[in-house]
């Protein structure tokens, strides 16, 4: 892959500006790109000491012109790079993982990049892996090694300095030379199609929000009783709420492991909390800790449909589903080795899991592509006609019987 044109090849005509601060030159940048058929865009940002993450600088690139523009410059309106962003359904925005660069233009606009590309899930299709790095990315296509010199550097801090930029803009200037490449190896591999649904799942805007009512599902808790879950939700919505205005992690709150513990031993009143693992002393008198226990107090038990009973769709395995399940990985192992895919683009656990359970129907397995790919040979294993054999010392697969249609 790396025998494709040589790394300066678009450098050597395109057009890096310098830092872009004020909103009239952002405007005219943003109206030329906006007539381009894809863009390549990143994002730099701190998050360490915040609920939202800090946006500190936008790198935008076409194969003519990029650059870096500064969010933190008085006065500058990103309208005309947002609009660009979520409203022009005529340009295809192109990230390298570009989860947290969605996330961070779904909180300033509500909405996510549409259409979108992301070249890390581009690579699984390509056999690079199941995570690939940006800067093994750009090893691998170009055969440039990138400099991490800026790669910690403190995004927040002004003045930037010019090796910092240059970094920054390196990001999209290598990005939208390699995507073409990509592409084009897709088309040659008929792989296009496979990443349609894994696109769409990325910039789905729901993946972006932060419900407090919902909070409580991303904390781990033993207890399955709804007493126990009905606290949990009333705390974690409360540190959600909290986390959100002080804009604040929310470990700087209170820790997951802690609010799991009072959530399963509440305490009886405020100056209880001063005893409680994790929590300082004061929060027996401060008023966050009365805040605390309002919301312990205002909980309910948690609803019927709420439980995290197991989705009749995930039914138990048993000992016997488990080493079916077992099986399942093995083929899937063989399968993306076959055809070079990364393993996780092709099949998902839960998905072998409910199959390996017996589920036959809503799973993505068993639809489009990876049911051809992977799905049919895995629906034979479960019900027998398929085996497995070792052949001249590599593991293979054996049919039993005339293949499942």
């Amino acid at each position: 892959m790396s025998d494709g044109p040589a790394h300066n090849k678009i450098e050597d005509h395109m057009q890096i500006h310098p830092l872009i601060t004020d909103s009239k030159t952002l405007a005219s940048f943003c109206a030329r790109i906006a007539k381009s058929p894809y863009i390549a865009v990143d994002t730099e940002f701190m998050r360490e000491n915040s609920y939202w993450p800090d946006l500190c600088l936008v790198q935008v690139a076409d194969s003519n012109e990029a650059a870096a523009i500064d969010p933190k410059a008085p006065g500058l309106d990103l309208t005309p790079l947002l609009d660009l962003m979520v409203d022009n359904e005529d340009v295809l925005k192109v990230f390298h993982a570009g989860g947290q660069d969605l996330e961070i233009i779904y909180n300033l606009t509500g909405r996510t990049p549409h259409p979108m590309f992301d070249t890390q899930i581009a690579a699984m299709a390509l056999g690079l892996g199941e995570q690939i790095g940006y800067g093994n990315l750009v090893d691998a296509w170009l055969g440039v090694q990138l400099d991490k010199g800026a790669r910690f550097t403190d995004w927040g801090r002004r003045p930037l300095d010019k090796r910092q930029i240059d970094y920054a803009i390196g990001d999209v200037t290598y990005l939208i030379q390699i995507f073409p490449m990509m592409l084009e190896e897709l088309r040659k591999t008929g792989r296009g199609d496979w990443l349609d649904q894994e696109m769409e799942r990325v910039c789905d805007p729901s993946n972006y929000v932060n419900e407090p009512q919902d909070a409580w599902q991303r904390v781990r808790i033993a207890s399955r009783k709804a007493d126990v879950l009905g606290r949990l939700k009333a705390l974690a919505a409360w540190r959600e709420i909290e986390a959100q205005d002080k804009n604040l992690p929310r470990g700087r709150i209170v820790k997951d492991e802690t609010l799991a513990d009072i959530a399963s031993h509440p305490p009886r009143a405020q100056e209880d909390l001063g005893k409680v693992r994790g929590l300082s002393a004061t929060w027996k008198t401060n008023d966050i800790g009365a805040r605390l226990m309002a919301a312990l107090g205002s909980h309910k038990p948690l609803d019927k449909e709420e439980m995290p009973e197991r989705d009749p769709k995930r039914p138990g395995l048993g000992k016997d589903g488990a080493l079916v399940a077992d099986l399942l990985k093995l083929l899937l192992k063989i399968r993306s080795r076959d055809i070079n895919v990364a393993a996780r683009l092709l099949a998902r656990s839960d998905d072998i899991d409910a199959l390996a359970a017996g589920v036959r129907e809503g799973l993505s397995i068993l639809e489009g592509w990876r049911y051809e790919q992977f799905g049919r040979d895995a629906v034979d294993l479960v019900e027998g006609r398929l085996a497995f054999a070792v052949k001249g010392g590599r593991l293979k697969m054996t049919r039993t019987e005339e293949a499942h249609p």
